[in-house]
């Protein structure tokens, strides 16, 4: 309880700070967790160079994205009700994570040191997959930020849920 309210009050402080500091976090954690616990890498094979690469993505892509996004979907589609959340997830994985994925994939890629034309294959290959996975999971995880979580804490509830997002994505895009 005492770290909620920390947090609380630093957010209130330095609201977009937080969000990405938060962001990039908790996609160091998705990473750690991938490496550890799917594909048992050990201590001994253990990158760290790629869990700081996923949480500077996290710090410098992702959180800015998505928490940007999130102010822009709330003034497109003003309103918590439950037409607007349903109309904010539609807007959200209809037009927003095609794209986010489409751009995420290849910049994890070029900061891994993959040329142009690996890049390109990789994306060709994770893409489809990934989205499809990413509408098992985030409709209604999204559905419900939209409807029960306020602005300020849309990004932190959603990159908490994000943790295993994040691990699936670090194993799908880091595998041979």
């Amino acid at each position: 309880m005492i770290l909620w309210r920390a947090y609380q009050q630093a957010l209130a402080a330095h609201p977009w700070k937080v969000q990405v500091l938060t962001s990039g976090s908790l996609m160091g954690i998705g990473d750690i967790i991938s490496q550890q616990l799917i594909e048992k890498r050990g201590l001994e094979k253990y990158e760290v160079h790629r869990t700081l690469t996923m949480a500077f993505i996290g710090c410098s892509f992702v959180g800015p994205v998505v928490g940007g996004w999130y102010r822009v979907l709330d003034r497109l589609i003003p309103g918590n009700a439950r037409m607007d959340a349903l109309k904010k997830m539609v807007v959200d994985q209809g037009a927003f994570a095609p794209c986010f994925l489409g751009c995420l994939l290849p910049l994890i890629g070029t900061l891994d040191g993959l040329s142009a034309e690996d890049n390109w294959a990789r994306l060709r290959r994770d893409y489809s997959d990934a989205l499809i996975t990413n509408y098992y999971i985030w409709p209604p995880v999204q559905l419900a930020n939209f409807y029960l979580i306020p602005l300020i804490y849309r990004l932190a509830f959603v990159q908490c849920i994000s943790v295993v997002w994040n691990t699936y994505l670090s194993w799908k895009s880091h595998r041979s």
